[in-house]
Parts: structure tokens; C-alpha cells; sequence
């Protein structure tokens, strides 16, 4: 099966990234957001992502055109009931995505339309029973940035068909051209289960004194050749989604490590997120 009417609930950063891939795929991607001033700041965020594509000669002016004409853009939920297909990619907050699928369940058309989520930590089963179709609702995990980053995760829960876990793969890496893992339905999945401890500790490193986060950093970089250090990924990522996925994490396990430090929170409550608004654990123009 070929998906060809692909829908994407939310443009912010996962949203409008998951929205090109798609439509560079061929797919006629609807993209639905809140209000007119994100759906519009979700466009400019396609808009530069693409530009720099045809700078890097990865793509022509005319693959440009022929993108941006396959996506159009509404404020209204219903505008998807004939989606095949359908990415949640709002807020990583378990309330709003939950409510989010609920709706869903009511304006897409289709019994065997997909219900995806792009959550990076809560458990599908909670939002999968916010439907009267559990079967067809799974988990589909992409990475920032999404037309750069090769990896999805797809989250089966207990009641995920298999038939909708089979078309998930197969649209992913046929598709998309994404590498696929795939993981039990357990928050953190597998990524992100390994990588928020290690973030975690980086901070409390740097909370304690330690050490610095540019040293901290430069020791991961330079001394285990990893591309990016801990608190710039965590910048990368936002403070907010690492606390997200850490509490996520910690109500599930009630393992120590996963249990965010202090900074986090007080950096978090003081709205320093890293790269999405300018400051982190470091300064962005």
C-alpha cells in the first residue's frame, strides 16, 4: 500500500520537518495547526529548510517548487478526514496529545487510517485509548532535524495491528528512506532511554561545580569522538522536551537516574530552552 494523503497535526520544529519529508516523498501532505501565526511561522521554518537543500545542491529549484506545492496549510482538524495517514506532532505533553487523538478518532474518515504519534517518551497505549480504534494507532518516532536525521523509531502497543505496524515500516523506509527500530511501547523507546540519563548526568556535572559545560562538552566531543557534547544536544533538543521526556521516564521507572536534576527545572521555569528561543546552557544569536 502506497500512502499518498498524508496529514500532520502541529508545524513547530517536528511538525513542519516530518510535513517535508513527506511531501518530498510525493505524498499531498494537509498540515493542520492552532492558529494562523504558527501555521505561518511553520511555512517560513519549511520555506529556510529548504532553501538551504538547494544551496547544498540536494535539491533543485524546481524539487523546491514541486514540495512546497504538494503541502497546504488549515487551522481546522477536519480538513483531514481523508487522510490515509496522520502524524500528532504537538506539544510533548501527555493532556494535549491525548486530546489530540480523541478528535482524530472523530474526523478522519477512514476506519483504516493510520494515527500516529511522534512522541519521543509517552507510552502510545494512553493515547491509543483515547480511540475506538487502538488497532490502528502506533507510535512513529522522527529526529531533529527530520530532513537530516535518518532514524524513526516505531512504537507498537499492545493493541497495535499488525498490519498498521507493517504499513508503518514499509512507508518509513520505502517511503521516506529512513532507517527503522523498532521498540516495545515503554517511555523513552529506545533512544531515547539510553540518551536522557547520559544528558541528565551531564547536568548534574555541571551543577555540582565539576566542571564547566564547554569542558564537559569538549570531552565528549574530542574524547569520544561523539559529533555534538551532552548540554548542546540538550539545547538541540530543548530544555523542555529533555524535562518532558525525564519526567516521562522517571513516573514510569522511578529510577533515580532518570529523575531530573534541579538546574533543569529552575532553567526550565525561567523559560531558557536552548537553541528554539536563543539561550541554554549556552548563548545563540
Amino acid at each position: 500500500m502506497i500512502i499518498e494523503r498524508f496529514g500532520v497535526v502541529g508545524c513547530g520544529l517536528m511538525g513542519s520537518g516530518i510535513a517535508e519529508v513527506a511531501a518530498r516523498s510525493g505524498c499531498d501532505v494537509k498540515i493542520v495547526e492552532a492558529n494562523d501565526g504558527a501555521l505561518q511561522a511553520g511555512m517560513e521554518r519549511m520555506e529556510k529548510s529548504l532553501d538551504r537543500a538547494v544551496r547544498a545542491e540536494k535539491i533543485t529549484e524546481d524539487d523546491r517548487a514541486q514540495v512546497m506545492g504538494n503541502i497546504s496549510f488549515s487551522t481546522k482538524l477536519p480538513s483531514l478526514a481523508d487522510r490515509q495517514f496522520v502524524v500528532e506532532a504537538v506539544i510533548e505533553q501527555e493532556e494535549a496529545k491525548i486530546e489530540v487523538f480523541r478528535r482524530l478518532n472523530d474526523v478522519v474518515d477512514d476506519p483504516e487510517a493510520i494515527l500516529a504519534s511522534n512522541t519521543s517518551s509517552i507510552p502510545i497505549m494512553k493515547l491509543a485509548m483515547a480511540t475506538n480504534r487502538p488497532q490502528q494507532v502506533i507510535g512513529v518516532h522522527f529526529f531533529n532535524p527530520v530532513p537530516v536525521m535518518g532514524l524513526v523509531e516505531i512504537i507498537s502497543s499492545l493493541l497495535t495491528g499488525d498490519k498498521t505496524a507493517a504499513l508503518c515500516q514499509e512507508f518509513a523506509s520505502d517511503q521516506l528512506g529512513k532507517r527503522v527500530v523498532s521498540s516495545q511501547d515503554r517511555a523513552g523507546f529506545v533512544v531515547n532511554a539510553l540518551l536522557i540519563p547520559y544528558i541528565l548526568s551531564a547536568i548534574r556535572m555541571m551543577e555540582s561545580g565539576f566542571a564547566s559545560a564547554e569542558d564537559i562538552d569538549a570531552g565528549m566531543v574530542l574524547g569520544c569522538n561523539h559529533p555534538m557534547g551532552p548540554l548542546a544536544l540538550c539545547d538541540l533538543i530543548g530544555l523542555d522536551t529533555t524535562m518532558a521526556v525525564a519526567e516521562s521516564l522517571y513516573e514510569e521507572f522511578k529510577e533515580q537516574l532518570y529523575a531530573p536534576p534541579p538546574l533543569l527545572n529552575r532553567m526550565c521555569d525561567a523559560g531558557l530552552l536552548g537553541r528554539k528561543n536563543g539561550r541554554g546552557f549556552y548563548r545563540y544569536n
